[in-house]
């Protein structure tokens, strides 16, 4: 990969995995819901089930999207229906619990691994950056777009849980806590409309 591809691929990865997104939506919330430390199987489930869309849209499940263009639109039915199901949730709880099914546990590790693959930005940015950044097909050049990603994206979702975490101590009763998952909500919803306008 040339310097040019390369510095592209960074400003990529950097735009994509910083700006807000059901991932980083969701971790802010768990942070002000559960704090860090609580959180972090989420955060390190989002990196590593990204990491394992992108190596699958790299090296087969991207070329399959454009022979059956049914199923990307099958795809973006069921990520829109999810993603409306966990803002739903989000909305009518006092805490993260909902989203798991479980009293007072944020998401684990498997569920957000799991969640990659029913998230739009999430297939948004694999297809994007296998398609722009990976110059021929081969499996080293798609691990290296998928190591750019991790490390600049543990980073990136990190900040949003600190900051989820340091908005805990001003949501300290039930009320401002359920005030805050219902914006959450309807910004996790908002995030995912521009990517499911354009057909990504």
């Amino acid at each position: 990969m040339n310097f040019e591809l390369f510095a592209g691929l960074v400003l990529f990865a950097t735009a994509s995995s910083i700006t807000p997104g059901p991932n980083n939506l969701m971790l802010m919330a768990s942070g002000a819901n559960f704090g860090f430390k609580r959180t972090l199987p989420h955060l390190l489930g989002v990196e590593l089930g990204f990491t394992l869309l992108i190596l699958s849209v790299g090296t087969g499940i991207g070329n399959l999207l454009e022979v059956y263009p049914a199923s990307l639109a099958a795809l973006r039915v069921m990520c829109t229906l999810y993603i409306g199901y966990l803002a739903m949730r989000l909305a009518n709880t006092t805490s993260m619990a909902a989203l798991t099914g479980s009293s007072a546990k944020p998401m684990t590790a498997t569920e957000a691994v799991l969640f990659q693959w029913v998230n739009p930005k999430a297939w948004a940015m694999a297809l994007t950056s296998v398609s722009l950044f990976v110059p021929s097909p081969s499996f080293s050049a798609v691990l290296f777009v998928a190591f750019v990603f991790v490390a600049i994206g543990v980073p990136c979702v990190s900040a949003w849980t600190l900051l989820g975490e340091q908005l805990q101590k001003k949501l300290g009763n039930e009320a401002r806590l359920r005030r805050f998952n219902a914006v959450m909500s309807l910004m996790l919803i908002a995030s995912v409309l521009p990517i499911l306008k354009t057909g990504s």
